[in-house]
């Protein structure tokens, strides 16, 4: 089982904090963007990532934000909906990963909740040949605007059956995808996936897509 690590991930001129954990012989690695007012702390996206361990794929948690920066947007509440701050903050933490010796030859995958869903498809669709899949958990892709028929990367959305609103900006929004794609309802379950067996389902979905489409270590030696 692999160990998590407390890492300080350079992003541009940021310094921010995250939890790193790869198991051995990993097939990839995802890096998780949560949602507007939460933390890598997030008990839904860690379990989550805890599966995906489960599964062989390494996770990377990371605070979107910079101390500072929470301090500010917990005043103006500005930074948590900047979509494209968050989208060049994402893009900053793949090229940290990208230049790590030890996670160098893992092809990467986003995984994002909420707000973080957006900026998630807005860093795929703005480095299409870099990530190689993304799932969205109870997301707002419709705020990623003209990214989505930018992203090539194959794209999961999962949306609770009962969180009638997201559902409907997820359904618009898949239409404008045009990378191979999917859409899962759980039904019964609302925003957060509270009810029994949701985040499960959530958990195992985002395993096997990610799983399908990352790939192995020796897939990736093999490549030109």
């Amino acid at each position: 089982m692999a160990v998590e690590r407390e890492v300080e991930v350079l992003a541009g001129d940021a310094r921010i904090r995250g939890t790193l954990a790869v198991p051995d012989g990993a097939r990839g690695l995802v890096i998780f963007a949560h949602g507007s007012g939460s933390s890598r702390h997030s008990p839904r996206n860690r379990y989550v990532a805890y599966s995906l361990r489960m599964a062989g794929l390494g996770t990377l948690l990371f605070d979107l934000l910079t101390e500072e920066e929470e301090v500010e947007d917990e005043v103006t509440a500005a930074l948590r909906f900047d979509i494209d701050f968050l989208a060049k903050r994402l893009g900053e933490v793949a090229v940290w990963v990208f230049a790590h010796p030890e996670l160098s030859r893992l092809r990467v995958g986003y995984f994002g909740s909420s707000t973080g869903a957006a900026a998630a498809l807005v860093a795929a669709g703005d480095h299409p040949e870099a990530i190689g899949a993304v799932v969205s958990r109870g997301g707002r892709p419709d705020l990623a605007g003209g990214a989505l028929g930018r992203v090539m990367a194959p794209t999961l959305f999962i949306v609770g059956g009962a969180d009638d609103v997201v559902l409907e900006l997820n359904q618009r929004a898949f239409e404008r995808l045009r990378s191979p794609k999917s859409l899962e309802v759980i039904p019964g379950a609302t925003h957060l996936f509270s009810e029994p067996g949701a985040l499960e389902r959530v958990a195992e979905l985002a395993a096997d897509w990610f799983s399908r489409f990352l790939g192995s270590p020796l897939e990736l030696e093999a490549r030109p």
